[in-house]
């Protein structure tokens, strides 16, 4: 099943959509959010660009928030059978 109950062929459109919803929630300027994804055969890389202003509001306090964004990817990712990294851009 995906995020939203439906079932899914495919990780990489509910991840994206769940990285690019989870940064945008964080941010001051979400207009300015965008997630590129970068494919391999079982592993996906999410790239995250944010305005200057809200990096330190992604990392959060000694990188505990982004900790926890790289653990909830992660955790989709492992149950729909992938893995996925996340990184954040500047």
């Amino acid at each position: 099943m995906g995020l939203t109950g439906r079932t899914t062929s495919t990780a990489s459109p509910s991840l994206k959509s769940l990285v690019e919803e989870l940064t945008k929630s964080l941010v001051d300027r979400s207009d300015e959010v965008t997630v590129r994804e970068i494919g391999g055969a079982n592993t996906l890389v999410y790239e995250v660009v944010v305005a200057k202003s809200d990096i330190g509001k992604i990392i959060g306090r000694n990188g505990r928030t982004l900790s926890a964004l790289r653990t909830l990817v992660s955790a989709v990712a492992t149950k729909l059978g992938r893995k996925a990294i996340l990184e954040i851009v500047e």
